[in-house]
């Protein structure tokens, strides 16, 4: 009897070590695994801390590196934009641009062409009418009456051929002659809101992109008023002495327009020190230590002679590479020298 109570003791245990696991279980007390965030952030470096050069002596050599170190400096406050080339209209037409319908327009200056010619010879035949006219009353052989008709009718080709040669100006240019114009416009496309701003009345400077250091002075003109209700801009036109050809119909070209708010003062630096990425940000390399070289962000508020004002970016004192910049972006970003 004793050996068979032993043997029936682990059935016993066992039966109530698994009832509780059971309960536990119904009781939804198993322990379960955490949901995945669905973000994970992590802090980087300051993006001037991004990159670090440090150059040997010979390196610096081969590349050219000369620095300067930064000042102050004044300039005409401007605001740059982007513009347009276009043919500067007739009285009270519209400019010629690269959305014009340069077929379209041929047709209608030929129709233009042909209905001035014509009016011009009924106006030399009806001038005729009335110089006859005129001679036979003056000799006592003609009508007062014939000489009034023809008078009449004299007035009416004139109108005829007034009208018509202002019909053919506001057609502009004939379109084969429109690489050849002396001057051109700039159309300037501004904000609404951004008018008040602006100096009317003063001359821009124009450069093709890219090439800030070739400018030209635009002077202002009355144009046709146009606008872009969509945009919410209005139009802008600047006439640019155009004799050498360097501009086409349609290119877009850098505009600088003067702001009413005179000249800008600030940090001072030369414009072969910037650097300008894919998005437009403008950079300087500046010199933090004994061979080092860090880029550092700026933002210029105008350019003026060669020099930059800056609106932030950079303190007082600090050395900042004019020549070899473009070298030294190069060989951050491991193009080899």
């Amino acid at each position: 009897m004793r050996a068979r109570y032993v043997a029936k003791m682990p059935n016993r245990f066992a039966l109530a070590a698994f009832v509780p696991a059971v309960l536990l279980t119904a009781c939804g007390s198993e322990p379960t695994t955490p949901p995945k965030a669905p973000v994970h952030s992590e802090a980087i470096a300051h993006e001037t801390e991004l990159v670090r050069l440090k150059l040997t002596p010979e390196a610096q050599k081969r590349l050219g590196i000369v620095t300067e170190r930064v000042g102050t400096g004044t300039a005409s406050a401007m605001r740059m934009t982007s513009g347009e080339i276009v043919i500067p209209a007739g009285v009270g037409g519209a400019p010629i641009n690269s959305a014009s319908n340069l077929q379209q327009l041929g047709l209608q200056q030929v129709a233009a062409d042909g209905e001035l010619a014509r009016a011009r010879a009924q106006l030399a035949l009806a001038r005729v009418a009335y110089d006859r006219a005129s001679a036979l009353v003056d000799e006592d052989a003609g009508s007062i009456r014939a000489r009034d008709e023809a008078t009449a009718a004299l007035g009416a080709a004139k109108a005829a051929a007034d009208a018509a040669a202002a019909q053919r100006r506001l057609l502009g240019p004939a379109v084969a002659s429109i690489g050849n114009q002396r001057y051109v416009w700039v159309r300037v496309p501004v904000f609404g809101s951004d008018l008040a701003g602006l100096q009317q009345g003063q001359s821009a400077l124009v450069s093709p992109l890219g090439q800030d250091g070739a400018k030209r002075s635009a002077m202002p003109v009355d144009a046709p008023p146009s606008a872009n209700a969509v945009a919410g801009t209005v139009d802008l036109y600047f006439a640019l002495d155009n004799r050498d050809r360097a501009y086409r119909v349609g290119q877009r070209v850098s505009v600088a327009l003067p702001l009413a708010g005179g000249r800008s003062e600030g940090l001072s630096v030369p414009t072969s020190a910037i650097l300008r990425d894919i998005y437009g940000g403008e950079w300087v390399y500046a010199k933090t230590e004994a061979d080092t070289y860090v880029r550092q962000r700026i933002e210029v508020a105008a350019t003026e002679g060669g020099r930059a004002i800056l609106s932030q970016g950079l303190r007082p004192g600090t050395l900042v590479v004019t020549a070899g910049a473009a070298e030294l972006f190069g060989t951050e970003f491991g193009v080899a020298h």
